[in-house]
């Protein structure tokens, strides 16, 4: 070959090389990462929660999950569990690990949605979907499914202005937020907000540190001393763990009655406090939507399937645009609405609530 050919030749393969590496970033980055294909065989899903203190995770988020991808994918799927127990950077480990089990799919409930954001693009990178659970991380995700975590705020605003009644000029109201980290809780705040603003006043606003009921507690000791106890006709708490830190704060100030407390997520020992009179109402979201649509987001993902046909809607996050989503009705609970749950998948059972404890509180409202 002479020096003329072969200089063509060396330029055609360098023009070929270009050409190809072009055409696999422009894949990468319309894709994010390595496309799945339709894959026929057995699947392993990577499923990760981020705190146990909230009973709703362990009790019913993790088996209905584990449960509906055992009947989309069958039998033989493996499913790699973990809990970061509300350690941001050991949810950030787990994504490793998850990645380096080259598991198909994560459905991942974020402890910190920012900081998880990097994790879940090494995920999207290696070709990993992943399905933002419950909470909206940031980053790449390729599909989310939740409650409207807006309503939920409504709910609670529209339930505790409810009780008020006429009382709600003659004194004011704490609010406890949950942890920045977590934009659901901005999500409820504002649902709360848009209810409560310029109907009553908020006399104290606190966004509670890792949503844990001592440092709930804490904050509402610290408004019990700043308005004075006469001065608080009720509270916010976004959700029922906190609550639980309130009332104990409220008790231990020497609240004749209680006001009105909020929650959220029904959980078990709130579902009591409702009974008994000592928290004024939570909110119920059905676990069993929720846990169904991740279970059907993360299969259809993992073979490479179009969502059209599960998500019906889009959100947003602080990174991603138009992300297919599925999203739950949630719905009030007070003690009159406690007997029509009861026994339901994603609910308590009668035997559950009605400890002895409980007992005539039961009988009062019909668990019989």
């Amino acid at each position: 070959m002479n020096a003329h050919l072969r200089r063509a030749a060396v330029a055609l393969a360098a023009a070929s090389m270009a050409a190809g590496l072009a055409a696999c970033g422009s894949a990468k980055e319309a894709g994010g990462g390595t496309a799945k294909k339709d894959k026929k065989g057995p699947l392993t899903i990577g499923l990760l929660l981020p705190e146990n203190q909230t009973a709703r995770y362990e009790r019913f988020d993790r088996p209905l999950i584990e449960k509906k991808l055992k009947e989309l994918a069958g039998a033989d799927t493996v499913i790699l569990y973990d809990n970061a127990k509300q350690d941001a950077s050991v949810q950030q480990q787990q994504v490793d690990t998850m990645i380096t089990k080259k598991v198909d799919a994560l459905i991942l409930d974020a402890v910190d949605a920012k900081s998880i954001a990097s994790s879940v693009k090494k995920a999207n990178d290696k070709g990993i979907p992943v399905v933002a659970y419950d909470r909206l991380a940031e980053g790449p995700v390729k599909a989310y499914t939740s409650v409207d975590n807006e309503r939920v705020g409504r709910i609670q605003g529209e339930s505790l202005l409810k009780e008020l009644g006429d009382n709600a000029s003659k004194g004011q109201i704490v609010m406890m937020n949950g942890a920045i980290t977590d934009p659901n809780a901005k999500m409820y705040k504002a649902g709360a907000h848009s209810v409560l603003d310029g109907k009553v006043k908020i006399g104290r606003e606190y966004d509670t540190k890792e949503w844990k009921p001592e440092n709930a507690n804490e904050n509402m000791k610290g408004a019990i001393s700043s308005l004075g106890k006469d001065n608080i006709i009720g509270v916010y708490s976004a959700n029922d763990g906190m609550a639980g830190g309130i009332i104990t704060a409220l008790r231990s100030a020497g609240f004749d009655k209680l006001p009105p407390v909020t929650g959220q997520d029904a959980e078990l020992s709130a579902v009591q406090r409702i009974l008994a009179g000592e928290q004024f109402m939570s909110v119920y979201k059905p676990y069993r939507p929720e846990a169904d649509a991740a279970a059907e987001l993360a299969v259809a993902l993992a073979r490479g399937k179009d969502l059209g046909d599960i998500a019906k809607a889009t959100v947003t996050s602080g990174t991603t645009k138009k992300i297919p989503a599925v999203i739950v009705t949630p719905f009030a609970l007070t003690k009159a609405d406690i007997a029509k749950y009861v026994g339901q998948e994603g609910f308590f059972t009668k035997d559950e609530i009605c400890t002895a404890k409980y007992r005539a509180q039961c009988d009062a409202s019909g668990l019989k």
